[in-house]
């Protein structure tokens, strides 16, 4: 899978996810918060959610293709973002949606991995994937752990681990945030959760 590939279905999901998903149920519910389903995401509250390269709903479901708006139209929601943050694609109603479907079910794979890895790792948080990073995370004792479809440094999904007081560089600790494992690395939900495990050792 080319990088180019899966960057533009990564922006194309991140743009679903968090205006035509979280946006819509934090309006109806008060909450941005998505979790992963069969296939995808969903949201935790409103009965939407991304399975492969569909859009589904309760008695319908439509493509992930045309524009964001026509998506949201189609699925009977009103198009946009949360609007309580700002770091964010935000895309526009007009925006054009490219999804592969085999970069589509890599980013799933990358979701569903990180999640069973979270649970096994920490059984007692529920990972949460936030619309507006659009990764899937946890926080213990004031460290993150989480998975990354990626983003503009690193493009590709990774694990990372990131204190809350960012340490020094070195080691371990390998980005500006504290530490990033590439996926094609960790092969296996156990292999993420062992990397969890070497992040809150190395955290103290």
């Amino acid at each position: 899978m080319d990088d180019h590939t899966l960057t533009e279905t990564r922006l194309s999901l991140h743009g679903v996810a968090e205006s035509v998903i979280a946006g819509p149920q934090y309006r109806a519910h008060g909450t941005i918060r998505l979790g992963v389903t069969p296939g995808g995401f969903g949201g935790v509250k409103l009965g939407l959610r991304v399975a492969g390269t569909e859009l589904v709903w309760d008695g319908g479901r439509a493509p992930l293709t045309g524009t964001l708006g026509a998506l949201a139209e189609a699925a009977g929601v009103e198009l946009g973002t949360a609007g309580n943050y700002h770091d964010s694609p935000d895309l526009p109603a007009d925006h054009v949606l490219a999804v592969d479907p085999a970069a589509a079910a890599q980013l799933a794979d990358a979701f569903a991995r990180g999640e069973a890895a979270m649970r096994a790792f920490a059984p007692d948080e529920t990972p949460v994937l936030w619309p507006e990073h659009f990764d899937l995370g946890i926080s213990v004792d004031e460290v993150n752990y989480g998975v990354s479809p990626g983003d503009s440094t690193h493009p590709r999904p990774y694990a990372y681990v990131g204190p809350w007081t960012v340490p020094a560089q070195g080691g371990f600790w390998n980005a500006p945030f504290g530490a990033l494992r590439p996926l094609d690395e960790l092969p296996d939900a156990d292999a993420v959760a062992a990397f969890f495990a070497e992040g809150r050792a190395a955290a103290g």
